[in-house]
């Protein structure tokens, strides 16, 4: 009795705090927030220094499922896979079997791509995101239920790059994941804190019963959970393939919850889930100079948008004096606003200049506007001049940086590097979620960068279960919330990212891989869960690497920053006053958010691969 008081009072007290220190948190059930998934803290990492293959994920369990695959003389491929059905066990916020997901894939020669990105149900209308009014939904009527869950593509993805680059067989990538749901799981204090805030998940009865106890409070830390429902799954999926999810029961319950949803239905078939196929993409690749070397920096092409929009940045920084600009030295006791004790001891190390902090804003509001307008499914959309390298031509990029003054121009407006008549409107400002990331390097000479996403953070707030008497079960995405609600804009032309059945919607995840131009060696594998936010994460730390010459980690760690073509957003709590309004002074409108990056990242150095793993969640690296 005592024990359940405690945890009433300690979790209202919790809900409380992170009510107070975000803007927006998911108990605004008609607000979308700015970051996908709340704060939880920030733990100091050292990064870790390796010689053969290494490993690096958003928990630990996922990070040593990853680990004993590698050990067993598993594949980067393999390593990824298993690493994803643990990541789905203890972090299903973020992404699992019923989410989608991007991989790049390198074997010592070359890049390849592969798209599971959901897709649009076929009866899906551009009207879907609409409500009864004419006007966009509010985010979560359109999020709770089933109407934005589209048809799930990671698993389907995962099993083509298994055929070709696979070393161990399928079932055997699925043991450490069917063992951890089966034995249990200690709930981390990440997985509470997220819980403590969220308010729909409760209206799912079969999450209802998994996450909280009899008094609606999440299971504490520590707590053991098991999910047999999810082991039994997994074993169905191991034995039988993708179609084992994607055809049968388990894709008979998953319609089930889509169109049975009592208030909120979705059009999610049988066909559906059927016909889906991932997709080999040809990589989008680009050069870079940076800090007297030649790199070359491959991404996802749409309709993933991070790739384009990072090279955009970088590009366009290069047409400025943005590399002249070094690190700043500050130091916490006499000017960061650290509040909250302890404060990182991180802060007391570098961090941008306000001059180069107004030089890269810029270039993302600038690079954000291109997005808005043209970025969407390519089997769907056309580029602009007829391709998507048309957006990195050095000379293109050269006029967009002639448009950077002393002053922000707060809202870019999108470029036009086919110099003809845009067919589109651009797509309104809107909020994007979810996503986890992993980077591998095995010891054959393999490298991977995969970002896996359910979307917002919890999906569509709907667990699957068969119905067989087990408890648990996986959630479903809401990843149709990233197409556009609006199918048009103020002048009648369609937008270029609305809604449209079969369809894949505009993504930001930013799986990268670079290379040394010279010699065509891996430089790094990174990437970052965040939402729209990921493209400036990811930019971040390509640019704290390549120019500043910082390791892994310490990139990782620096502040947070950016802007999606408004305001221009601080990480809170880690610049000091004298940035803030060198850059108001400059004409920015400065928000200072939680910024809850996820980046993990492993880069080749002399003597092995060095990790990195990002301080404001739990993430870390293992490998031998």
């Amino acid at each position: 009795m005592y024990p359940n008081l405690i945890r009433r009072f300690a979790s209202a007290g919790l809900a409380l705090l992170l009510a107070a220190g975000s803007p927006a948190t998911h108990a605004d059930a008609d607000t979308q927030p700015e970051q996908p998934e709340a704060g939880s803290g920030y733990k100091a990492k050292p990064g870790w220094a390796t010689s053969r293959f290494s490993v690096a994920a958003a928990n630990p369990l996922a990070t040593d499922a990853g680990y004993q695959i590698l050990k067993a003389g598993g594949s980067a491929v393999d390593a990824a896979i298993a690493v994803q059905m643990v990541l789905g066990l203890v972090e299903p916020q973020s992404s699992g079997i019923a989410g989608g997901a991007f991989l790049l894939h390198f074997d010592g020669k070359a890049v390849e791509a592969f798209d599971g990105r959901e897709t649009a149900p076929a009866a899906a209308g551009e009207n879907l995101l609409m409500g009864a009014d004419g006007k966009p939904l509010a985010f979560y009527d359109a999020v709770v239920g089933g109407r934005a869950v589209g048809t799930p593509g990671a698993l389907r993805m995962l099993e083509m790059a298994h055929r070709q680059h696979g070393r161990l067989p399928w079932a055997q990538l699925f043991e450490p994941a069917i063992a951890l749901a089966g034995n249990g799981f200690t709930v981390s204090a990440r997985l509470h804190t997220l819980l403590a805030s969220e308010v729909h998940l409760k209206k799912d009865p079969v999450a209802f019963t998994y996450f909280y106890d009899a008094l609606s409070l999440p299971w504490p830390v520590g707590h053991v959970l098991k999910n047999p429902e999810f082991a039994a799954v997994l074993r169905v999926i191991a034995a039988g393939g993708s179609r084992a999810l994607h055809e049968g029961e388990v894709a008979q319950a998953i319609i089930s919850k889509v169109q049975g949803h009592p208030t909120n239905p979705g059009l999610l078939s049988m066909a559906d889930l059927a016909a889906y196929q991932a997709k080999k993409r040809d990589p989008l690749c680009y050069d870079y100079a940076a800090a007297g070397k030649n790199y070359r920096i491959c991404g996802m092409p749409p309709p993933g948008s991070g790739a384009l929009a990072i090279g955009q940045i970088l590009g366009i920084l290069n047409n400025t004096a943005a590399a002249t600009l070094p690190l700043q030295k500050t130091i916490t006791d006499t000017g960061i606003r650290c509040i909250r004790a302890p404060c990182p001891s991180e802060l007391e190390n570098v961090m941008p200049s306000p001059e180069w902090l107004h030089l890269y804003t810029e270039a993302a509001r600038l690079a954000y506007a291109d997005r808005a307008q043209y970025l969407g499914d390519p089997d769907f959309v056309r580029p602009p001049a007829g391709r998507w390298m048309s957006l990195l031509e050095p000379a293109y990029l050269a006029s967009r940086a002639n448009r950077i003054g002393l002053r922000s121009m707060k809202v870019a407006t999108p470029g036009n590097p086919g110099a003809t008549a845009l067919s589109h409107a651009p797509m309104a400002e809107q909020y994007e979620y979810g996503t986890s990331h992993i980077s591998v390097v095995d010891a054959y000479g393999n490298a991977i960068a995969m970002t896996t996403t359910i979307e917002d953070a919890w999906g569509a707030r709907q667990m699957v279960n068969r119905g067989k008497g087990l408890a648990g079960g996986f959630l479903l995405n809401n990843e149709l919330t990233d197409f556009s609600f609006a199918p048009t804009g103020a002048d009648g032309k369609p937008v270029a990212n609305r809604v449209q059945g079969g369809k894949r919607p505009r993504s930001s995840m930013s799986p990268t891989l670079v290379f040394d131009k010279a010699t065509g060696q891996l430089v790094m594998t990174t990437g970052s869960p965040g939402g729209a936010v990921i493209i400036n994460f990811t930019a971040k730390t390509l640019y704290g690497v390549l120019n500043w010459g910082l390791n892994m980690q310490q990139a990782i760690n620096l502040p947070n920053f950016g802007s999606l073509n408004g305001p221009t957003l601080l990480e809170e709590k880690r610049f000091p006053a004298a940035t803030i309004d060198a850059l108001r002074a400059r004409g920015h409108e400065v928000r200072e958010r939680t910024m809850t990056s996820g980046l993990q990242g492993i880069q080749r150095t002399p003597d092995g691969l060095f990790g990195g793993a990002d301080p404001r969640r739990e993430g870390i690296v293992m490998g031998d």
